[in-house]
Parts: structure tokens; C-alpha cells; sequence
């Protein structure tokens, strides 16, 4: 399974592809789509058709995104919405499912502590996926949000067949 990790940002995006294979998770590619300085409708524009060039090329089967962290900021917090939905819009276009994963449950799922660095990440990732260097920090996270992804799907396809779950024992 091809699994695109987004970490949407009004300025910057980054992007990461993974393939999944119950276990074992292999690199595929990662960068940053930089939106520039435009007015809101050219760069979710640009995101937009972006994000179409990439689907086309990496053909994934699903999509994970980063949900908003609330900022002190509410114009951040709208811009960053805004972004959200129009790489959203482009995953749902090409009928791509798309999760949506918080930054303290990618911390998680990547380094094991929810409140762990970018520095932090961007070492778990070159660990996980045997990367030569060390990626840029956008294009970290959203490989970090490929993987939480991963590591959620694998976890709840090995539940698959068990009735229920009572004080911490499968059923």
C-alpha cells in the first residue's frame, strides 16, 4: 500500500511517500511544495495542482494529513484550515481516503513520546525508513505522518478477528 504523508502549511508543504507492507515501511520519496508569497487563492491553488502532479506520479492508496494545531493565532489557525482543505479536496478528488492524525499522535507514533522535538522526528525518521540524510523539517514531519499512518493500520489490521478488548486482554 502507497501511503502520501502531508504536513499542509500556508507557505510550505510537506509531502512524504511511503509503501507500506504489514511490517516494514520502505522510503519512496518526500520534499516541500513551496506556495510562495501570493495572495490565499494562488497558493492553494498551487497546492492544489501540486498535490494532482504527485498523485499522478506516486498513484497512492491512501493519504494521511496533519490535523491544525491551534495557535494563539486564529488567522494562522484559518490559514492553515484553508490549506488543509484544498489538499484534502486534491487527495478526494481521485477518491484517495484521507486520515487526519494530531501532532501529539504522530509524535507518538513515530518517536514514542507526544511531545518530542522536530529534531527528534527528523532522527526517527532517518532511523525508520534508513535514510542517507537527514530530511528537510516539512518534508520529516509529513514522511512522520505517512508512518503514524502505517503504524495505525498495522496495529488495527492485527485486531482484526478479535471480539472485543477487556482490561488490556483480547477477546
Amino acid at each position: 500500500m502507497i501511503i502520501m504523508g502531508l504536513d499542509p502549511g500556508s507557505r510550505l508543504t510537506g509531502y512524504g511517500v511511503i509503501d507500506s507492507q504489514k511490517s516494514h515501511q520502505r522510503y519512496i520519496a518526500s520534499g516541500t511544495i513551496r506556495l510562495g508569497l501570493g495572495e490565499v487563492s494562488e497558493r492553494l491553488s498551487i497546492l492544489y495542482e501540486a498535490l494532482q502532479t504527485l498523485v499522478a506520479r506516486y498513484q497512492p492508496d491512501n493519504a494521511a494529513i496533519e490535523q491544525v494545531f491551534l495557535r494563539n493565532n486564529p488567522a494562522v489557525a484559518i490559514k492553515l484550515g484553508q490549506a488543509r482543505g484544498s489538499a484534502i479536496t486534491a487527495l478526494a478528488v481521485h477518491q484517495i481516503p484521507v486520515a487526519e492524525y494530531s501532532p501529539r499522535q504522530i509524535k507518538q507514533a513515530v518517536v514514542g513520546y507526544g511531545n518530542s522535538t522536530k529534531e527528534q522526528v527528523q532522527h526517527m525518521i532517518v532511523r525508520l525508513l534508513q535514510l542517507p540524510n537527514v530530511p528537510a523539517v516539512d518534508a520529516a514531519d509529513a514522511l512522520a505522518v505517512a508512518l503514524c499512518h502505517h503504524f495505525t493500520n498495522t496495529g488495527l489490521q492485527g485486531l482484526q478477528g478479535v471480539k472485543r478488548i477487556s482490561r488490556g486482554r483480547l477477546q
